[in-house]
C-alpha cells in the first residue's frame, strides 16, 4: 500500500545540453528561414553607413604637447632673502604660489578666462585676418541658427575692438562660445596620471582653427602662469631698479659737483674753500655705498626671479597638414551592415518569442 501511495515524478525542470543543442538550432533555421529580409535589412544597412561615411564632414585634431617645470627657491637664496630681510629688502622666493601648480594647470586652461582670451586671437584664413571667434562661427555656420534672431545674427567680433568696449550681447555670445568649445571641441590630458607632460588638442572642422586655438590657449595660460608666479619678485626688481636708477642720477650731479667745486678752489691757503670740497667728497661717498648695496640687492632679486620663473617647455606643435579624422567608406559600409542585422534579427527574435507567449 505504501508502494503505492508515491507520489509520481514530475517533469524535470533542467534543461539538458541535448535540449540547449535543440532549442539553438530551432533559433537557427526560423533565422534562416527569414534570410531575405535580414538580407535586405543588411544592405539596406550598407548603403545607410556608405551615405553617412559621404556626407560626414572631417575633423582635424590640432594638438600641442608640453611639460610645465615649477622652479622652487634655492638653499643659497633662501639664505640672501633671510639676510636681505632684515634690512627691510624683500627678495622674493619666500614661497610659490599654489593655485596654478599641480593639477590646476589642466583646470585653468579650460577656464573662461583663458579660452576668452584664445578666441579673440587673430588668425589668418584665406588671406583675411579675423578673430578665432568670428572663425569659429563662420566655420559652423551659427549665424544661420541665429536668423531669428537679428540682433544675434550682426553681432562681429572684430579685430580692432577691444575687449573691454564688447556689449552685453557680444559678452553672452563669447560666453556661449566658450562653453561650446570646451565642451565639443577641446580635450586637456595627461599622457599618464603622474607625467608632467600635458597634451591640448583641439578638434574642429577648420585646420586653421585646430592649430590657431591650440597654439593660442596655450601661450595665453603659460603667459598668465609665469606673470603669476613671478609678480611678487618683479614688484621687488621694479622697486630697486627705480631706486638704482634715481641713485646713479644723485651721484653723476654730486660728481660733476664736486669736480665743479675743485677747480673753483684752486688756493690751497684757504681752509674754508675746502669746506664745500669735503661736504661734496662726504655726499659722494654716501651715494656710492648705498649705489653699491642697491645694486647688490638688485642682482638677488634678479637672481631669485630667474629662479621662480617656472620654465615651460613646448613638446610637440601643431603642424600643418593636420591630422585628419573621418569615417571611412569601408568602416561605414561594415558598421551599417552590422547595425542592420543585429537590429532585424533582433526584432524577429522578439516576435517570435511574443508569438510563442501568445499561442
Amino acid at each position: 500500500m505504501e508502494q503505492d501511495r508515491k507520489e509520481p515524478t514530475g517533469p524535470k525542470d533542467e534543461i539538458t545540453l541535448r535540449d540547449a543543442v535543440l532549442l539553438i538550432r530551432g533559433w537557427c533555421r526560423y533565422l534562416l528561414s527569414k534570410w531575405i529580409i535580414i538580407g535586405l535589412f543588411v544592405i539596406v544597412g550598407a548603403v545607410l553607413g556608405a551615405l553617412v561615411s559621404f556626407m560626414s564632414k572631417p575633423a582635424y585634431d590640432g594638438a600641442l604637447t608640453f611639460v610645465l617645470e615649477d622652479a622652487g627657491g634655492g638653499g643659497t637664496l633662501n639664505a640672501y632673502a633671510g639676510i636681505a630681510s632684515q634690512f627691510g629688502v624683500d627678495l622674493g622666493g619666500g614661497g610659490s604660489v599654489g593655485v596654478l601648480s599641480g593639477e590646476n594647470i589642466m583646470e585653468f586652461l579650460e577656464s573662461r578666462l583663458i579660452v576668452e582670451k584664445a578666441l579673440l586671437s587673430t588668425a589668418v584664413l584665406d588671406g583675411k585676418k579675423m578673430t578665432l571667434a568670428e572663425m569659429y562661427i563662420d566655420m559652423y555656420n551659427l549665424r544661420e541658427k541665429w536668423k531669428k534672431s537679428p540682433v544675434l545674427a550682426s553681432i562681429h567680433f572684430p579685430v580692432e575692438q577691444k575687449r573691454a568696449s564688447f556689449s552685453l550681447k557680444q559678452d553672452s555670445i563669447l560666453y556661449e562660445l566658450c562653453l561650446r568649445v570646451v565642451n565639443k571641441n577641446l580635450e586637456v590630458a595627461k599622457s599618464e596620471k603622474k607625467s608632467a607632460f600635458i597634451t591640448v588638442t583641439t578638434t574642429s572642422g577648420q585646420p586653421v582653427f585646430s592649430k590657431s586655438f591650440t597654439e593660442a590657449l596655450v601661450q595665453e595660460a603659460t603667459t598668465f602662469y609665469v606673470d603669476t608666479k613671478t609678480k611678487r619678485s618683479k614688484v621687488n626688481v621694479d622697486k630697486l631698479q627705480l631706486t638704482a636708477d634715481s641713485i646713479e642720477l644723485l651721484l653723476n650731479r654730486k660728481t660733476y659737483a664736486l669736480a665743479a667745486t675743485q677747480d673753483a678752489n684752486m688756493n690751497p691757503l684757504r681752509q674754508t674753500a675746502n669746506v664745500n670740497t669735503e661736504l661734496q667728497t662726504r655726499d659722494k661717498l654716501v651715494l656710492q655705498t648705498m649705489y653699491t648695496e642697491v645694486i647688490k640687492n638688485l642682482e638677488l632679486s634678479k637672481m631669485s626671479m630667474a629662479q621662480e620663473t617656472p620654465i615651460v617647455q613646448v613638446i610637440d606643435t601643431p603642424i600643418m597638414p593636420l591630422k585628419m579624422k573621418k569615417l571611412g567608406l569601408i568602416i561605414g559600409v561594415i558598421a551599417g551592415m552590422f547595425a542592420g542585422g543585429v537590429l532585424i534579427v533582433g526584432v524577429l527574435i522578439i516576435r517570435k518569442i511574443y508569438q510563442n507567449l501568445a499561442a
